[in-house]
């Protein structure tokens, strides 16, 4: 596996991150899952060069961070780096905006002083660690909401924790280009999460030259668009749950993305690797500055996302498989 710097911190990182969001289990997360078989996948990550995980309280209300928590049990602590976030919460006393609501239990957002607090501690004692690799702000306030939190305010808290020690870094997840400006005024932002898929490239116009130009990692997430790019749909495949609205789930885009998997054929055997082998690798053929965070709940699937970074694809490759998508994504 190869690895990159975490943003300006000189922390080594793999390319590719574990992502945690199943771990934890719970219907609205995919389901549960045998609780020794994830323990195992975290644990051998690292022996699979994936140093990097990923989690969030907002994941099955805090279980994947106990889950986390019970793998670092036989750990080495250092062999991990750990992103987990705030400003998603359920268990306010106090008014702040609400967000989704899971299996009848409200979601807030909360970024102020005291919830950012109040939630790194609570992280802490779920992982059984002492520090956070990298704090990350999950979902961003609502400029104009009564409950709005301003950057600068948010950044002063996470400011103080990592003087504190109890972070290293600072992150934040979806934020538009104006709110990584303002994160940026304030401090050191060393990565930012974003949704990016060879389907989904809306954060190239401005996103990732403002994070190349400050040295600010983007870590990608869902880089197989909800499944539709690990190539195995069968044609007439029926979208559920969160997929269904979804732009690429819609029967001709849903086709007219498969049409494209099949034109990856050829380069599937040249690179003797699958379709979401090559999608994944496509995603970290963009520059040594992004980060690939890949969801897995068995060691097999690690591997076999493992291979993904291994991939040297050519240039002339990597712009074909774009202008190939372009061609229907107008």
């Amino acid at each position: 596996m190869k690895t990159m710097k975490l943003g300006k911190t000189g922390i080594d990182i793999s390319r590719m991150g574990l992502g945690t969001w199943s771990i934890g289990g719970g219907s609205a997360w995919g389901g549960d899952h045998d609780l020794q078989v994830v323990v195992d996948t975290i644990r051998e990550a690292p022996k699979l060069g994936v140093n990097l995980i990923d989690t969030a309280p907002g994941y099955n209300f805090g279980n994947s961070e106990r889950i986390l928590g019970k793998a670092l049990e036989k750990m080495n602590r250092e062999d991990v780096v750990i992103i987990t976030k705030c400003g998603v919460v359920w268990d306010q006393e106090i008014n702040v905006d609400h967000f989704n609501k899971v299996n009848g239990i409200q979601l807030y957002k909360n970024l102020n002083s005291q919830s950012v607090k109040k939630e790194i501690e609570q992280s802490l004692e779920r992982m059984g660690t002492d520090y956070v690799d990298v704090y990350m702000t999950h979902w961003q306030s609502v400029e104009g909401s009564e409950y709005y939190v301003p950057i600068c305010k948010t950044m002063e808290v996470l400011n103080e924790l990592k003087a504190k020690g109890k972070i290293r870094a600072i992150g934040a997840a979806n934020v538009d280009i104006n709110q990584i400006k303002e994160y940026l005024k304030y401090g050191d932002l060393d990565i930012v999460q974003a949704k990016y898929s060879i389907l989904d490239r809306g954060i190239e116009d401005e996103i990732i030259p403002c994070c190349r130009e400050n040295g600010v990692t983007i870590q990608a997430y869902s880089p197989l668009e909800m499944g539709l790019l690990s190539g195995t749909l069968p044609r007439d495949y029926k979208p559920v749950g969160a997929q269904i609205p979804k732009k690429w789930f819609q029967p001709d885009n849903m086709q007219a993305a498969m049409n494209v998997m099949d034109e990856w054929k050829p380069l599937c055997e040249k690179y003797n690797c699958t379709i979401a082998n090559l999608a994944l690798a496509w995603i970290l053929a963009q520059g040594d500055f992004i980060n690939l965070l890949s969801g897995s709940t068995t060691v097999g699937q690690i591997s076999e996302n493992v291979k993904s970074a291994e991939i040297e694809l050519d240039p002339s490759d990597v712009t074909a498989m774009r202008d190939m998508v372009e061609a229907i994504d107008k």
